[in-house]
């Protein structure tokens, strides 16, 4: 009935679908491949440029250092040097604390405060990241080592391992960016990270009962049940002396958190507290001869830079295995923190970071980190919250830290001897506490049902079994749910809104009203071999609930299916249509219609035979043409014979 060039009658709005021209496949190829791997096109800038100019922006691509250094000024490094004194004075404490909860000397927390800033002022593009090492990753290398090697029976090769660990983590980090894999990241979801952040911090406060109890032997479990148990078969160990001095020292810190919070000018004061609990606590220490009556002491601390650790890599079995193993793990863990901490300060600011350009940044200062007696860091959001409101304007706020670790470790290193191990815990709990965002979870819970299922998954799988277990639990509930999004497409039936030529979903719109004899189906996904057999049962099913509803009425002879949401599809989606086809065809004698089809689906039609099954005349630009053509047929069948309606049919 349609004329030949796709017009009904009555809908010369209604024009023909085009079928996109041929394009080979190499090109198609390409075009895919940048859209996945280079979405932001970073040869852009290379683009019109020769010779030497190209190097320079090479350099200034890997080094962003060369692009801000030439225009640094005197008012910029008054910022930054406040800055970066300020979080020097919440570095050197919390250093000592994380390389003591990672099970490694703590001098090595002085160590990882030193060198990785520096390399991250020359290669990192975010302005506002603090660099230093955290509570998660540290907890993980202890957990995960501490299950092969024990860190007090054979302290040299765990140590080995933890340097050979951050090689591999740097090494995955930096192959993620030059590789232009981010993406991957992108697995651990919002809710997966709130869960296991919070189910990390609750098991890394329960690590720290053995400081503020004052206990000398405790479980290398970290679930909740082993750690309860350790606490509690030991209540004759207990220390009220150290209990005390804890609990004083964590209600002080907590305290100033409260009136920072409340007073966001006094940042400082929040900031400046663990440096001050620590030299209190010497001091008391020092006054009393605590450490003579159960107070434990962080001991001696050998002054001087960081030593040379090239040669404590240990590549031989069968410790490479773990190395690694543990290596990808806090690896994926401290970029997800590192990049998530920089893009939140980055939108603070107005300013873009390099996600990828991160990765080889976070990745290199690993790498040469673990060269350097270092372990793993990345930017806690703690340290990088503090830069902020300390006001730094660029990365130098790093070199100003890294210079005041360096003053530390020459000369102030014998000050720390007197450093009570009950403060260090105080100061951990006090940084974790705000690492557990129930606020989050609420939400999630308000928002998404099945996000607040995966936060839970995480938190409970990492409090109650491992750390390493929640994780995988967290990360294989969001892939499951990916899959299950592709597997499971929504299907909705549209309705037409009265007085307009708009067709919405009749379960969001009340008004929507469904068009007699006509079926419109939306599908809101791309149609693959994976949901291709669903897609197939879920029609027929609309199909029949629809002939069972029209009992009596209009019975159903147009089916219209809207492809605007369908981005693509493969062969055994299209295999698909044409056993829809088939099957409405042989039992229903219902027409197929399509609507708005993508150029990616117009293309793979055309290659198949569906398109000639259909006609061309039946694909159209929107439903409302779709519906108007439908119409036009109906009332065409209903002034004719029954005849002449089954062929125009």
């Amino acid at each position: 009935m349609g004329n030949a060039d796709g017009v009904f009658p009555g809908t010369e709005f209604a024009r023909r679908v085009p079928v996109p021209p041929p394009r080979p496949f190499l090109d198609t190829f390409r075009t895919n491949l940048k859209e996945t791997f280079f979405p932001d096109d970073p040869l852009r800038q290379f683009r019109n440029e020769h010779g030497p100019r190209r190097v320079i922006l090479g350099l200034k691509y890997f080094l962003p250092i060369l692009e801000w250094a030439p225009s640094y000024s005197f008012g910029l490094f008054k910022s930054d040097l406040i800055a970066g004194i300020t979080i020097a004075s919440l570095a050197i404490p919390q250093g000592i604390s994380y390389a003591k909860l990672a099970n490694l000397p703590p001098i090595l927390g002085l160590y990882s405060s030193f060198v990785p800033p520096l390399v991250y002022a020359m290669m990192g593009s975010s302005r506002d990241l603090a660099v230093g090492t955290v509570a998660v990753a540290s907890l993980l290398i202890g957990s995960m080592l501490g299950n092969e090697v024990s860190p007090t029976k054979d302290p040299a090769l765990y140590l080995h391992l933890a340097f050979t660990a951050t090689f591999f983590a740097g090494l995955f980090q930096a192959a993620l960016g030059l590789l232009r894999l981010g993406f991957i990241v992108d697995f651990l979801s919002h809710a997966t990270i709130v869960g296991f952040m919070g189910g990390a911090a609750t098991v890394v406060c329960l690590q720290q009962l053995k400081g503020m109890l004052g206990l000398q032997h405790f479980t290398t479990a970290t679930d909740l049940v082993s750690v309860v148990k350790s606490v509690f078969s030991q209540v004759h160990q207990w220390r009220w002396e150290s209990a005390v001095l804890g609990c004083c020292f964590l209600f002080f810190l907590l305290l100033t958190r409260f009136f920072s919070k409340r007073r966001p000018k006094f940042f400082w004061v929040s900031a400046a507290a663990p440096l001050t609990s620590v030299i209190l606590g010497s001091v008391l220490v020092y006054l009393t001869h605590a450490e003579n009556h159960g107070v434990q002491v962080i001991g001696y601390l050998k002054k001087g830079l960081n030593p040379p650790s090239a040669t404590s890599l240990t590549f031989m079995p069968p410790y490479i295995m773990v190395a690694l193993k543990t290596g990808i793990v806090t690896g994926v863990i401290a970029l997800a923190e590192g990049i998530a901490v920089g893009r939140s300060f980055a939108m603070f600011k107005n300013y873009h970071i390099d996600g990828n350009k991160e990765m080889i940044a976070i990745g290199t200062m690993n790498m040469v980190g673990s060269l350097t007696s270092c372990y793993l860091t990345t930017g806690p959001f703690s340290r990088s919250a503090v830069n902020y409101n300390a006001g730094c304007k660029t990365a130098m706020s790093n070199v100003v830290m890294a210079i005041a670790v360096m003053i530390t470790l020459l000369f102030l290193t014998p000050l720390f001897h007197y450093t009570p191990l009950v403060v260090l815990s105080a100061i951990i709990i006090a940084a974790m506490l705000g690492l557990i965002d129930y606020e989050a979870a609420i939400h999630l819970w308000h928002v998404d049902k099945v996000d607040f299922c995966v936060c839970l998954g995480a938190y409970l799988g990492v409090v109650f079994v491992s750390v390493e277990i929640g994780l995988v639990i967290a990360v294989f509930i969001s892939i499951l749910r990916v899959l299950l999004f592709v597997a499971r497409p929504r299907t909705t039936v549209l309705g037409n809104i009265p007085n307009s030529m708009a067709y919405r979903r009749v379960d969001q719109y009340p008004v929507a009203q469904s068009v007699p004899g006509v079926l419109i189906l939306r599908i809101d996904a791309p149609i693959y071999f994976a949901n291709a057999s669903y897609l197939r049962e879920r029609i027929s099913r609309w199909i029949e609930e629809e002939n069972e509803s029209s009992k009596g009425e209009t019975s159903l002879q147009y089916l219209i299916l809207d492809m605007g949401a369908v981005g693509s599809i493969d062969t055994s989606g299209i295999s698909m249509l044409e056993e829809v086809k088939k099957i409405i065809d042989r039992n229903c004698s219902i027409k197929l219609v399509l609507a708005n089809p993508g150029s990616e689906v117009m293309k793979k039609l055309s290659s198949s035979k569906i398109l000639e099954a259909i006609g061309h005349e039946w694909i159209f630009l929107t439903v409302a043409d779709a519906v108007a053509a439908c119409n036009f047929m109906l009332h065409t069948c209903k002034a004719s014979d029954t005849t002449s309606c089954e062929n125009v049919v």
